[in-house]
């Protein structure tokens, strides 16, 4: 089978198109017929080994598992044997390691049944950014009717997600984007755009009950300082591959000291992918509450160019590779 493989840390470049065995799926896990996959930046990290403490678990000096891809949708090609939920020629989407290629082994309690109204493109978008957007909205900073959220970088993967989750709860959303993005935003359900090449958020007067803050490219009392006394901040993801590991640790510490001496709260963000939110995300595009926003579709011949994009950092929405 075909798959992107990366023998050494490093750029795009270092990915290439090889021919490879078709994996075996362990006891607890499922084979599948990739058709469908989406880049984070989840993989651009793991590509690059930044921040360098991430090389702790994925290997010193090169990748221990030299494959890339999180996001998948695809048909079930084998099951192991302990396996029961699933059979060959199920319709699935969720999380399997090394989703870029043609066949990919994922654990049976990270894949659902995908809806038949639901794309394999539109499904491969879901899992990380999807989840990292109920959860950050939904869990940590429980958002209810009637409050007011403020989604900086929100034309981003997570942030079309994240506005139409606080929209779908009820909230008053604001998204902060580029001038060219702000038609998008307003288009997914955004009751104001800020346009930041315009207009400063920070130095408004208006104050959030939550700042869902994507970008992380400010003091953070400039985000404190838009959020209303008691109200929640959470920062996810935030800074390109040339951010150091020292800077990174610098600003946790930071966030971390800080929040012991304020009333808002700072809670951290880590997507945890289970099966009840896969199966939620697509019951919320089933409904028409969220629509999966796919800037651009490559082939799995171009990942190397569909990686780069996504590094940039200027993303409309989600980045999908077309396997099947």
């Amino acid at each position: 089978m075909q798959a992107a493989v990366y023998h050494r840390y490093g750029s795009p470049d270092a990915l290439e198109l090889q021919e490879i065995p078709k994996p075996l799926p362990a006891e607890d896990q499922v084979l599948i017929q990739v058709h469908a996959a989406s880049v984070n930046p989840y993989d651009w990290h793991f590509m690059r080994g930044t921040p360098s403490f991430i090389r702790l678990m994925t290997g010193i000096r090169r990748p221990k598992f030299p494959r890339l891809g999180a996001d998948v949708a695809g048909v079930v090609e084998a099951v192991g044997a302990k396996v029961t939920a699933f059979k060959p020629g199920h319709v699935v989407f969720g999380i399997a390691k090394g989703a870029f290629a043609e066949f990919a082994c994922a654990d049976g309690s990270q894949l659902v049944e995908k809806p038949p109204e639901i794309s394999f493109e539109q499904a491969a978008c879901l899992p990380i950014a999807g989840i990292t957007a109920l959860q950050g909205i939904r869990d940590k900073a429980k958002v209810q009717s009637g409050q007011t959220v403020l989604i900086n970088g929100a034309a981003g993967g997570v942030g079309t997600f994240a506005v139409q989750i606080a929209k779908s709860l009820g909230a008053h959303v604001t998204g902060v984007c580029s001038t060219t993005n702000v038609e998008l935003v307003r288009s997914i359900g955004a009751d104001k755009v800020i346009d930041y090449t315009r207009e400063d958020f920070a130095r408004s007067t208006e104050r959030y009950d939550l700042l869902f803050d994507l970008v992380g490219n400010r003091a953070l009392a400039d985000y404190l300082c838009t959020v209303q006394p008691h109200g929640t901040y959470i920062a996810c993801g935030g800074g390109g591959p040339d951010r150091s590991s020292a800077s990174l640790l610098t600003q946790m510490l930071g966030n971390a000291i800080r929040a012991r001496f304020t009333s808002r709260k700072m809670p951290g963000l880590f997507a945890k992918i289970n099966r009840e939110d896969l199966n939620l995300l697509a019951d919320l595009v089933e409904e028409g509450k969220v629509k999966p926003v796919i800037e651009r579709t490559y082939s799995l011949s171009e990942i190397a160019d569909a990686v780069r994009h996504v590094e940039s950092g200027h993303t409309r929405g989600k980045v999908v590779i077309a396997v099947g």
